[in-house]
């Protein structure tokens, strides 16, 4: 758990990755992507980690692909080789998505091209008041469509609005966001680190089973018609009402006291977010 291009820390449940290139906005090389791809699935079967935040060093969240390290060599490759590289950024996003627990973007300053897609693949994203995020692919002549973003931004701000944004590809300010639903919170800019921590920790106090269960479940009734997907959650729902948590959580309220679900840091409570 010692990446070399990003930080990794844990605590009380909640594990960070922390792209660590300041300097330059945290952008992306091979090597990170690379890594990253690899190092996500890793936190599937990792106890001590019950909720991932990402975030970036400084002030930025990640500016994309790194123009002098990676452009250049793009320029050199085959279609083949083009390819190659446009599925591993896409696996990222994919992998991202297939961990079975919940994931923070904590969107701390700039955050654009494949940064925005890192933070629209995860299930919230907290911004603070200064963030501002972009999908600007088609200001640098290409599409759109890149790392899944048609098939996910519509999903969270509908149709309409992302065919706006994927289109013009301009920054969005965190208030503009938070109105269209692409940040789940605003936060102010002196708070936001610890108003995140906070928001991370409670959720890591939360039932791993139950949020395992509700992300696939909004994974998988995405394409699902109505009557399959009630089907879906009736055998999902009895599956947790099997698991330990929900007689804690019932012998909690019997006996008035917090809720201790099952290898949580701490009791679960409703706190400030």
């Amino acid at each position: 758990m010692n990446p070399r291009t990003f930080r990794f820390a844990e605590q009380g449940g909640v594990g960070t990755i922390t792209l660590d290139r300041p300097d330059k906005l945290n952008s992306l090389t091979f090597d990170v992507y690379e890594e990253l791809r690899a190092f996500v699935p890793t936190l599937e079967t990792r106890e001590a980690t019950r909720v991932v935040v990402l975030t970036g060093e400084g002030r930025g969240f990640c500016s994309g692909g790194d123009v002098e390290e990676i452009i250049g060599e793009l320029f050199a490759r085959d279609a083949a080789g083009l390819l190659e590289f446009t599925r591993l950024t896409g696996a990222v996003v994919q992998n991202l998505r297939a961990l079975r627990k919940p994931v923070i973007a904590a969107v701390n300053g700039t955050c654009c091209g494949a940064g925005a897609l890192l933070a629209l693949a995860s299930d919230l994203r907290l911004l603070a008041a200064s963030a501002k995020i972009a999908f600007l692919f088609t200001r640098v002549g290409l599409s759109g469509a890149d790392m899944g973003a048609c098939q996910l931004l519509p999903r969270v701000v509908g149709l309409g609005r992302a065919s706006e944004i994927l289109m013009r590809g301009e920054f969005i300010s965190a208030d503009e966001c938070l109105m269209l639903g692409l940040a789940n919170r605003v936060y102010p800019d002196d708070e936001f680190r610890e108003r995140v921590a906070e928001y991370a920790r409670e959720l890591a106090c939360g039932p791993a089973f139950g949020l395992a269960v509700t992300k696939q479940q909004l994974e998988s009734e995405a394409t699902m018609d109505l009557p399959v997907a009630i089907e879906a959650e009736a055998q999902a729902q009895a599956l947790c009402m099997a698991h330990p948590d929900f007689r804690e959580a019932y012998e909690a309220w019997s006996e008035k006291r917090p809720i201790r679900f099952a290898g949580a840091p701490g009791p679960f409570g409703t706190k400030r977010s």
